[in-house]
């Protein structure tokens, strides 16, 4: 510790920090030794692997990655890119007070959903609007208000099972609830969820299966029959729509996904959705639909546990507001704009990355540009595919499960896949050449 090496480290750290360090890497070397290794235990040797270790875990765990997985909306990357709006609103959240509760008419405290309440009232046509953490949440949420101890009926058809082993029927039993199944798992009728009524049923739930199809032998009962069964009996629906696209996709040459304002006109009495996939925004869950069902959930004391902050808020109104402005939402909005991105763009700027590519690999690499497909990601639009450009690498000693290691160790590392013995990377999110090219 007196050492010159750890005399600087203690004075840009401190001494408690240093002294563990060095006891951590004391122990280390004992059971090496202990293992007949060969080990420098020299002091300057100490001293360069605690500076090392220092450095090392100062860096922030969270790395900037280049996506070119062929999926636009990766889970294990974040899902949506946010907006330069939402950037910018970010980082005034971050770097100042702000009014999130605090009413600036008359300086009494405020209701921070009362940012973005009007504004998803207006883009899905709902009576009121609330938000939580995530999607999973918003369901949780609004199971546990409108049916705690109660049954929830729901098609067998929709029991899905999202990302990280989650599963509509553990949030259903989680928020105190009762499942009740019906129909079967490729068929299910009005007459079944009919039958199921008893004087216990609280709610029809309807999952929208967004990670899967059923195709075939299937039928299944639409939002609008569902409804009229509801209304019949004075039973509210749910609907979770997962992915939850505000405009219709299919104007942009992309596959139609359901959208919330369809299911609000449809009769909805609540529907949740994502603010990370479709919408591209920020991680969040968000709950509109009638007036007296959102009054509830939103004096669940769980609402308070499972609320969103400034800087959530802050992001998310960015990018709903972007929507009021339909003209410009595919140039401003980075998930449309990828996923809309035509295939003459991007063989551009796959020209340019095979001839960097093939410069700094070297001899022995094969680099060439082929068609591919590219993925929605996220649990939306599974069975559709956006024709893209990739770049191949392969190399006859060299597998292309190590390059896809090679790539990934790259600073910043690149994130790429393997597919039939080759190792690509798909240029769908890729704006400079120079992002994938290895050892810039």
């Amino acid at each position: 510790m007196r050492s010159d090496n750890l005399q600087k480290c203690v004075a840009l750290y401190s001494k408690n920090l240093v002294t563990e360090i060095v006891r951590d890497i004391l122990e280390k070397m004992r059971a090496e030794i202990i293992e007949n290794h060969i080990i420098d235990t020299s002091v300057e040797n100490i001293g360069l692997l605690v500076k090392n270790y220092l450095k090392n875990m100062l860096k922030p765990s969270l790395k900037k990655i280049v996506n070119a997985s062929g999926v636009v909306l990766h889970t294990n990357l974040g899902r949506a890119i946010l907006c330069d709006e939402a950037i910018e609103a970010l980082t005034i959240a971050a770097s100042y007070p702000v009014n999130l509760e605090l009413g600036l008419e008359n300086g009494e405290r405020g209701d921070r959903d009362s940012h973005l309440e009007d504004v998803l009232c207006r883009l899905t046509g709902a009576e009121a609007a609330t938000i939580v953490n995530n999607n999973a949440a918003a369901v949780f949420l609004t199971l546990n208000t409108l049916a705690e101890t109660k049954e929830v009926i729901i098609s067998r058809g929709e029991l899905v099972e999202i990302g990280g082993s989650f599963r509509i029927p553990a949030v259903i039993q989680k928020s105190g609830c009762k499942l009740i199944e019906v129909g079967t798992t490729n068929r299910t009728h009005p007459s079944d969820y009919i039958s199921a009524i008893t004087p216990d049923t609280a709610l029809f739930l309807k999952a929208h299966t967004s990670n899967y199809r059923v195709i075939g032998f299937t039928s299944s009962v639409d939002l609008k029959e569902l409804v009229k069964i509801g209304r019949r009996y004075s039973i509210p629906v749910i609907e979770d729509l997962g992915s939850g696209s505000l405009v219709d996709l299919s104007q942009f040459g992309l596959p139609g996904e359901p959208q919330v304002r369809e299911s609000i006109n449809a009769g909805a009495d609540v529907v949740t959705f994502s603010g990370d996939k479709l919408l591209g925004g920020p991680q969040a869950g968000i709950i509109v639909g009638k007036r007296e069902y959102l009054q509830r959930i939103n004096k669940n004391p769980l609402k308070r546990a499972l609320r969103v902050d400034k800087l959530t808020i802050a992001a998310l109104e960015a990018t709903l507001k972007l929507y009021l402005q339909p003209e410009v939402l595919s140039k401003n909005l980075p998930t449309l704009k990828f996923l809309i991105r035509p295939v003459s763009e991007i063989v551009l700027v796959a020209d340019e990355a095979s001839r960097l590519l093939r410069q700094r690999l070297g001899k022995g690499y094969s680099v060439e540009i082929e068609d591919g497909e590219s993925k929605i990601g996220s649990g939306s639009l599974p069975e559709e595919v956006i024709a893209t450009k990739v770049i191949s690498i392969v190399h006859k000693e060299i597998p292309p499960e190590k390059i896809f290691e090679m790539f990934l160790k790259n600073n910043p590392p690149i994130l790429g896949r393997v597919r039939k013995e080759k190792f690509l990377l798909d240029m769908r999110m890729i704006e400079k050449a120079d992002e994938v090219a290895i050892g810039s």
